[in-house]
């Protein structure tokens, strides 16, 4: 049976290369500007179609070597023709069913003649969708629920995809790291055989006390030059709660002291560092300026020495 080829990847503005994270989003900008519900642009609920049926075919690996086994000789609208044997290539493919809410009564001819518009095997579940969430390093440490306002898309009574707004309780687990996913099933697109999964890529806001590196926290302690020449104790705090450090004797500005296992939950945990940092004193006082002219003249410490040396 003859009919007008369809070029899935003019339609989706993707090279035949385009990889499925390039091809997801390009669905995503698309269905965007086209949807009836919102889109101004001509013959909008038409491109919507054609764009959500390019996405079928190029999102499943099986449809897409199917579809790609055609060659790339034809030219949108041509007069079509599947070749011989098609029909055992496409039935291994299958046709599965929409990622974005329709039926297989919507898909055009083209796809019917090579996928069976859904009638081959089960109906498919919609696509996963991918959102991002900060919190704080303490929700990271403890763990947490967060209540969660996100928009999602939700299948009306016409089976039209529509944004919802939805509060969603978030489980963050304790010592989940920036970067990680949090899946939750069931909250992405809709689709025949059920909605796809919701991915919250985690991040980490910056701390007023704490740096973060991979499991390690960081933490600058200001000393005193009586306390880094003398020896000191001083409690530092941990988001575990403060613990007591002892200050070596001669202690230098960017020295490094290690609190073991008081970094981000893990297996193993991390560490905390503890940065000193040799403060001086203002000088606010005849007394005071008398006090640093005494140290000048009792200490013949020259920092610069090494500086001959070069």
């Amino acid at each position: 049976m003859a009919m007008r080829y369809r070029d899935y990847y003019q339609i989706m503005g993707v090279e035949r290369t385009a990889s499925p994270e390039e091809i997801k989003r390009a669905y995503r900008k698309l269905a965007r500007k086209y949807h009836p519900d919102v889109s101004k642009e001509p013959r909008a609920e038409e491109r919507f179609k054609e764009i959500g049926e390019a996405y079928e075919v190029l999102r499943d690996p099986e449809k897409r070597a199917a579809y790609d086994q055609l060659g790339n000789q034809w030219q949108a609208e041509q007069e079509f023709t599947p070749p011989p044997g098609w029909q055992s290539a496409a039935g291994r493919a299958g046709a599965g069913g929409s990622a974005y809410g329709f039926d297989g009564a919507q898909f055009s001819d083209f796809f019917e003649s090579l996928f069976g518009g859904g009638r081959s095997r089960g109906q498919a579940r919609g696509a996963d969708e991918n959102a991002h969430l900060t919190i704080t390093l303490e929700e990271a440490f403890q763990g947490a629920t967060r209540a969660v306002r996100l928009t999602v898309p939700q299948r009306d009574a016409r089976g039209r995809i529509i944004p919802e707004v939805r509060t969603l309780n978030v489980r963050i687990p304790k010592g989940i790291q920036a970067g990680q996913q949090i899946r939750l099933a069931g909250q992405g697109n809709p689709g025949p055989g059920g909605a796809g999964d919701l991915y919250l890529e985690i991040g980490i806001a910056p701390h007023p006390l704490y740096r973060l590196d991979g499991r390690d926290l960081y933490i600058t302690a200001p000393v005193t030059p009586w306390e880094a020449a003398l020896g000191a104790r001083f409690t530092v705090p941990t988001l575990g709660g403060p613990v007591e450090l002892r200050l070596p004797e001669g202690s230098q500005s960017g020295q490094k002291l290690r609190l073991k296992g008081r970094g981000m939950p893990g297996t193993p945990a991390g560490d905390q560092y503890v940065l000193i940092e040799i403060v001086n004193p203002p000088v606010t006082s005849e007394r005071a300026r008398d006090l640093f002219r005494h140290m000048g003249r009792e200490f013949t410490f020259d920092p610069r020495a090494h500086w001959g040396t070069v």
